[in-house]
Parts: structure tokens; C-alpha cells; sequence
């Protein structure tokens, strides 16, 4: 595979472990980079984070990397956010207050709710795997979740989630004690994935080889 694929290196993420996935994946050239010009130049961009959602925008402000993500995502490149880098596509995150994200699939990055309809308390982070249920729109033959049965698991750590404003960026949430939580969105050819597909196993390492063939 050819394509010159970039990881986006703001100071926060697995960079490395992304980068191998991707490489197991039969990617030639995989860039870790922070550069706008790699990030300009790039046929699909990864962006991946832990950690807290202002931090994150902090990072890609700094180093001026806003504009060049956003500007790859117009013109209808690949763009893949994982964990922090999937919530960074909403329009804004309420963690530690009210912070405007890259605005690229409209929603917001609400806390996992903490208390169960009969009254019992959910364990915030959610940390573990989970079988993804898809939506309609994840089992067009097109979608790179076509072909996830409903026995494939996906490892989450997170506390937030990111509630599309539209029905249609839905592609599959997580059953969490009677809650379902969002897994995983798209709008044109921006994902994001709320699981870590670089620690998922062979389900994760499927899930990145079907982003790389777009």
C-alpha cells in the first residue's frame, strides 16, 4: 500500500502502538509527524489521544495543526480519530467545562451517565471490551464496520462519549449496563472510533486495514 499515511503527534497518545498497527496492516510509509506539512500532504490522516478533550485542542492549537486537519477532512481525505482523537471531531466537549472541538461531525462529548435506571452506580472510566452493536448506516456494504458480526469485541477506556447531533453519523454504540454508548461515528469519509482498534486484536487490526483501502 503505497499511500503516504500520517499520525498525527500532538503530545498526547499511543503514537507507536498506532503506527505498528498500521504498518501490520501492510502500510508502507507511516509517518508519526507533527508537521503541517505532512499533514498537508497526507493521503489519510490518524488521529489518535488519551487524556483530557481541552488538552488535546490545546495541543493541535499550539502547533498549529487545526486548519491542516480540518482543511484534509474538506477535501474529502481519509480521517480516522481514535479514543480523545475521535471526540476531538465533535463540536464541543463538556469535560472540566465547555471547550469548541474541530467541528467536524456536529455533537457534543458528554460524561458516560453515572447512575442506572434501578438506581446503581456505573464504574466511570469504563475500562474493557465490548461487542459493538451497529446501526442501519454501519451495514452499508460500503462501511468499514460492514463486516463486524456481533461477536466481535473492542477494547474501551473512556469516561466521555460523544452524542452526534444527527442520527445518520451513528455507526455503532456499546451496551454498558443498560446504556448504550457511542463506539463509533462517520461523516463522509471522517470515522471515529471510540475503542482502541490497535489494542482490539484481529477485529482492530481489520477495522484499520478497511480505513486504509478508502
Amino acid at each position: 500500500m503505497g499511500k503516504k499515511v500520517v499520525v498525527v503527534d500532538y503530545g498526547l497518545g499511543n503514537l507507536y502502538s498506532v503506527q505498528r498497527a498500521i504498518e501490520h496492516c501492510g502500510v508502507e510509509k507511516v509517518c508519526v509527524s507533527s508537521s503541517v506539512d505532512d499533514i498537508a500532504s497526507a493521503d489519510s490522516l490518524i488521529l489518535p489521544g488519551v487524556g483530557a478533550f481541552e488538552d488535546g485542542m490545546r495541543g493541535l492549537n499550539q502547533i498549529g495543526l487545526i486548519e491542516p486537519i480540518i482543511q484534509h477532512a474538506l477535501d474529502h481525505k481519509p480521517l480516522l480519530g481514535i479514543c480523545l482523537g475521535m471526540q476531538l471531531l465533535a463540536t464541543a466537549s463538556e469535560e472540566f467545562g465547555y471547550h469548541s472541538g474541530l467541528d467536524l461531525i456536529k455533537g457534543n462529548v458528554v460524561p458516560i451517565p453515572t447512575e442506572c435506571e434501578n438506581g446503581m452506580q456505573r464504574r466511570v472510566p469504563f475500562i474493557g471490551w465490548s461487542v459493538l452493536n451497529k446501526t442501519a448506516q454501519a451495514r452499508e456494504p460500503d462501511c468499514i464496520l460492514s463486516d463486524v458480526d456481533a461477536e466481535m469485541a473492542v477494547y474501551l477506556v473512556h469516561s466521555y462519549h460523544f452524542i452526534a447531533d444527527q442520527a445518520d453519523n451513528l455507526l455503532a454504540t456499546y451496551n454498558y449496563q443498560g446504556a448504550q454508548i457511542t463506539a463509533a461515528i462517520k461523516s463522509d469519509k471522517i470515522y471515529g472510533f471510540q475503542f482502541h482498534p490497535e489494542k482490539s486484536g484481529e477485529v482492530g487490526l481489520g477495522l484499520l486495514s478497511s480505513f486504509l483501502q478508502i
